[in-house]
């Protein structure tokens, strides 16, 4: 039996994508948030403002934190709330590309519990569950096992390699990149890459749904300096995050500055 958040999460995010996709790209109206926190569009507010109408009224004793909802401290006394992105990559969005992403997570006790990250464009859903594992399109799917940081595939920024973020410089790494945040935590979930990282400051609704699905494939997740990630936190962002097979994680860890 599917658990009812996650059942509530996959239906949320599929409808999510069609009313995102439905937007007119040539007509769509966008701008710049305030203090460069990017670009928002009308798909971001109109998503966003279906997920809080459904989610919350499916669960209206949860709390709620959304990149695009202003946040307030009630959500902070709630044992269990929602963490949303409504889309992941809006940049992606607005230039036509397919690689951005709906991110949806329930969080308990400031730990992810139900998570889908989906691409409607690239008909990729990733879902998962506490204890559950995590699936791509209901299929199990399962995180490297690679044992050697040497020659490992990472997602990353360029910026994150420079030099003055390793001890000794970056380590012998393969690079590649997704703008999605989210996205490259499902692509580290599902196996495709050794592991991912970023070293800026990371918020909640970008990384707690990939959280859950690196750790139900079997991999490992922290910040930059190897603690725990939580959420629902009041300051809701973390120091970075990093995300690999956990035989190389912690040697990553260590080659970090």
């Amino acid at each position: 039996m599917q658990d009812p958040d996650l059942a509530l999460l996959i239906k949320a995010a599929q409808t999510s994508g069609e009313i995102a996709t439905g937007f007119a790209m040539d007509r769509l109206r966008k701008w710049d948030k305030d203090a460069g926190a990017g670009p928002v569009t009308e798909a971001d507010l109109a998503v966003n403002a279906y997920l809080e109408d459904t989610l919350k009224t499916a669960r209206p004793d949860y709390g709620w934190l959304s990149e695009e909802t202003e946040d307030t401290d009630a959500r902070l006394n709630k044992r269990r709330a929602f963490v949303i992105d409504p889309i992941d990559g809006t940049r992606s969005f607005i230039e036509g590309s397919t690689t951005w992403a709906h991110s949806i997570a329930v969080v308990q006790d400031g730990q992810p519990v139900a998570a889908v990250v989906y691409l409607p464009l690239r008909q990729k859903l990733y879902a998962a569950a506490k204890g559950r594992g995590a699936t791509l399109n209901g299929h199990p799917i399962m995180a490297s096992r690679r044992s050697n940081l040497a020659g490992a595939e990472l997602l990353a920024a360029r910026p994150a390699f420079e030099p003055h973020h390793w001890k000794s410089g970056p380590p012998d790494l393969k690079r590649a990149y997704r703008p999605s945040l989210a996205y490259r935590l499902a692509l580290v979930a599902e196996g495709r890459y050794d592991g991912m990282l970023t070293l800026r400051r990371s918020w909640e609704w970008d990384i707690a749904a990939g959280a859950l699905l690196i750790t139900e494939a079997g991999a490992a997740v922290t910040d930059r300096t190897g603690a725990g990630l939580r959420f629902n936190k009041s300051d809701p962002a973390s120091n970075g995050v990093v995300a690999s097979s956990t035989e190389i994680h912690t040697a990553l860890i260590k080659a970090l500055a």
